[in-house]
């Protein structure tokens, strides 16, 4: 793989002032005998570690290719369209700033991380970023979302976008930075690996990005002279919050604007930033009609996914690493169909299932166990999908597995029906645990009553279930993680939101207090539910989850 970062630019630099230095040493006056001389085996070792990125590749620095490499190109022109979340960024920035009113609210996309030396991970935007300004996919790497406040009596000059008319007739102008295109006519066309058109292809520069999402773009060069105006102590001067953990540079230089203004309690400051992070989480918990949308084809595309795995299964059993057979099987279709996986892709069979999170994936399938999938498609709008399924490997469950199935399969309709608007999490989790708990004890296994085992001072049924059985799902997989307790476990449903339902039990396989036929059997069922007016729906109904069908649903997948 060719790769030439950022930091290899800086390392070069590095380098050759380092080089530069050198020639200046030596055309100094001879030390005296009392100055220890280098070597030059050790004056070469004098360049640090880090200046020696770029000492496996030749760049080119000639001025004549500088003036070659910036003529004789035709324009590119980007056809970009208004994305479709632009229609509805608007009513979610307006939310956010009559919250903030008068302060300056900083929301950054991130940056790039290093997964090895100057290898980058895909860039995947931080989900804040992505639901104030609809850019999924992999737009846009050290970009700023800034809602800068309006003064009394403001008015708006020059063309405002339709898309954004009423956000800025409110509370805050919203504005994007980004860094400008790097094509053919600038150097960084062929020495920046991060924005440059020669490495990574044509990318949307302001204009286009203004285009997509409806919000005015600027240069980054000029985010921190818009970022400290007006900040200080006094009367009516202007408030900095910025979501701390998406980019350490620009959390930094909001902290110096802070100190430079007097704004120096540190304690103070990060209480404030964590309520930004704490009230987006919370706006995100009802979606609107373009995320209901977005989320059921996540779904449909996970179901497409779950197919193509079962396909896959007949020449995975029994084979070394057989679960990386069918992850990779999904994890083609999630490319395909969409961005990526949402998350990790489990795939665990046999005694691998009771591992909550296991990922992996190393194991052989064997036939006669169960198969415990977890996997979900994010579209190219960063919605995610959250489906389980467990499957019998030869396609049809035994007696005991029936049983155990059959169990999880209805302690997860009862969390359904409890699941009412008005209702809470909390409603959800203990119609799931008293299920599981009476099956639990009619089997023998629980050592305690029912009643007992579910008291807060019991819990005992929880060993074989530790873990929650529902969560908010959206642009996150565990979706809204930021917001309140009171907001989220204590929060009642209203419609809008959209949430999983996840019962389990496994079976530890040196779990010695359940019958040795129970151990290292693990099964979780898990569907994407939307609360509407008249109550739960199931997103993920086309999945086949009923003994019979699944049954029914393999047998047809392995004739393909």
């Amino acid at each position: 793989m060719i790769s030439y970062s950022l930091k290899t630019m800086v390392a070069h630099k590095a380098t050759k002032r380092g080089i530069m230095a050198l020639s200046q040493h030596q055309s100094m006056p001879q030390a005296s005998a009392q100055q220890p001389t280098v070597s030059d085996d050790e004056e070469l070792s004098m360049q640090s570690i880090s200046d020696r990125g770029n000492n496996r590749t030749l760049a080119p620095h000639s001025d004549s290719f500088k003036n070659f490499m910036t003529q004789g190109w035709d324009d590119e022109h980007s056809q970009v369209q208004p994305l479709p979340s632009s229609e509805w960024t608007p009513s979610r920035l307006a939310t956010l700033g009559k919250r903030f009113i008068g302060e300056r609210i900083v929301i950054p996309a991130g940056q790039l991380k290093a997964r090895n030396n100057d290898c980058d991970y895909a860039f995947r935007p931080d989900t804040t970023f992505v639901y104030y300004t609809g850019l999924g996919e992999d737009f846009e790497p050290g970009a700023v979302l800034v809602l800068n406040p309006r003064m009394p009596q403001t008015t708006v000059t020059g063309t405002a976008d339709p898309r954004h008319t009423q956000v800025e007739s409110a509370t805050h102008d919203a504005m994007l930075f980004v860094h400008p295109r790097a094509d053919q006519s600038t150097q960084d066309y062929y020495r920046s690996a991060q924005f440059g058109e020669y490495w990574i292809g044509p990318r949307p520069g302001l204009q286009e990005l203004h285009t997509m999402t409806g919000i005015a773009t600027y240069d980054i060069a000029s985010l921190r002279d818009v970022l400290s105006k007006d900040v200080g102590t006094e009367a009516h001067a202007v408030q900095l919050r910025v979501l701390r953990h998406a980019d350490s540079e620009v959390t930094a230089m909001v902290d110096e604007i802070r100190q430079e203004a007097g704004l120096d309690d540190t304690a103070h400051n990060g209480a404030m930033d964590d309520r930004l992070y704490e009230f987006s989480a919370e706006q995100r918990m009802v979606k609107d009609s373009y995320e209901i949308g977005e989320m059921q084809r996540a779904v449909d595309a996970t179901h497409e996914g779950f197919t193509r795995m079962l396909e896959a299964l007949p020449r995975a059993i029994g084979v070394e690493r057989g679960e990386r057979i069918l992850e990779g099987a999904f994890n083609a279709n999630a490319r395909e169909v969409g961005n990526d996986v949402g998350y990790g892709t489990i795939v665990a069979s046999g005694a691998h299932a009771p591992i909550l999170h296991w990922m992996r994936n190393n194991g052989t399938i064997t036939n006669g166990d169960l198969l415990l999938i977890d996997a979900g498609v994010e579209v190219n709008s960063l919605y995610t999908a959250d489906i389980t399924r467990t499957f019998p490997v030869n396609g049809h469950f035994t007696p005991l597995q029936r049983k155990l199935y059959q169990a999880v399969l209805d302690a997860q309709q009862a969390g359904f029906e409890a699941a009412q608007p008005g209702a809470t999490y909390h409603d959800i989790h203990f119609a799931v645990m008293r299920v599981l708990a009476e099956h639990l004890h009619a089997w023998g296994i629980l050592p305690v009553s029912v009643e007992e085992s579910l008291s807060p001072e019991g819990q005992q049924h929880r060993r074989w279930h530790a873990c929650g059985c529902a969560h908010h799902l959206g642009l996150d997989v565990h979706d809204c993680a930021q917001a309140r307790y009171e907001s989220y476990q204590e929060g009642v449903i209203r419609p809008g939101m959209i949430f999983t339902i996840e019962p389990g039990l496994y079976f530890k396989e040196n779990d010695l207090l359940v019958p040795q036929e129970y151990r290292g059997i693990g099964i979780r069922i898990e569907d994407d539910v939307l609360m509407t007016e008249q109550g739960p729906q199931w997103m993920s109904k086309a999945i086949p989850k009923e003994i019979d069908e699944v049954e029914a649903w393999m047998a047809q997948a392995a004739q393909a």
